[in-house]
């Protein structure tokens, strides 16, 4: 979402999709529980470093949906009060338009002389509403939070793009980078449209596999029933 400056711009309204993640994060932690436990020796002395950007990049995907629930509570409330900066114009022989840019008042108006005056006073209306956005969003912390939220974002893509480049050395690595894909792309959960039911299907697949390796402690009692029930419909869940 871009920010309320002086050059007049109408803020996007961020909507991000904020992804439970629940199907995928238990199949992905339990990978790691087994990959740890079926190679010890290994992974005390070579750990899958793709698992430890994993990891932080949860946090920070976490902490990213966070803030933006955040942010969106707060321009909501800022809509209602003070409205999207704005001003209204009337061409000759023309109806009210309302723009909420120099960019779209220009393309009503055009720049010829004519219309100076008609421009000049858009112009003075939509910087006045503008600067009252503004005021309203310092005070009532919508910038602070419309700028955590950016950064805990760059930091989430910064990471994702570190997994992406590093080689996984286990299956559970694997599993945390189908798991970050799915998570960070997916429109929304348990989304139909390729590429997303063959990625689950991939992730599926690692579970059918390390599965046998360690029956008892694959899953337990009621995850076990919560993972199967999500993969009812777009995966086969084990028997």
């Amino acid at each position: 979402m871009a920010d309320s400056d002086n050059t007049m711009t109408l803020p996007f309204v961020t909507r991000r999709q904020v992804l439970a993640g629940g199907m995928i994060t238990p199949s992905a932690l339990v990978l790691e529980k087994n990959a740890v436990a079926g190679n010890v020796a290994a992974t005390k002395t070579s750990p899958d470093p793709v698992l430890a950007l994993w990891r932080e990049w949860k946090r920070a995907h976490r902490l990213t949906d966070q803030l933006c629930r955040r942010q969106q509570r707060l321009e909501t409330r800022l809509v209602e009060s003070v409205g999207f900066p704005c001003a209204t114009v009337r061409p000759p022989e023309g109806e009210d338009v309302t723009v909420h840019s120099i960019e779209a008042l220009n393309e009503v108006l055009g720049k010829g002389p004519d219309m100076t005056a008609l421009r000049q006073k858009a112009e003075a209306d939509l910087a006045a509403h503008q600067a009252r956005w503004d005021a309203a969003a310092e005070e009532g912390g919508y910038t602070a939070a419309l700028r955590a939220e950016r950064e805990a974002g760059e930091r989430a893509a910064d990471l994702l793009e570190a997994i992406t480049s590093t080689p996984a050395t286990t299956l559970a690595g694997v599993a945390g980078k189908l798991d970050a894909v799915l998570r960070e792309g997916e429109a929304w959960e348990e989304c139909s449209e390729f590429p997303w039911p063959q990625i689950r299907s991939a992730l599926s697949d690692l579970v059918h596999i390390a599965d046998p390796m360690m029956p008892e402690q694959f899953f337990h009692g009621e995850q076990r029933s919560k993972v199967r029930r999500r993969w009812a419909g777009c995966c086969s869940a084990p028997d």
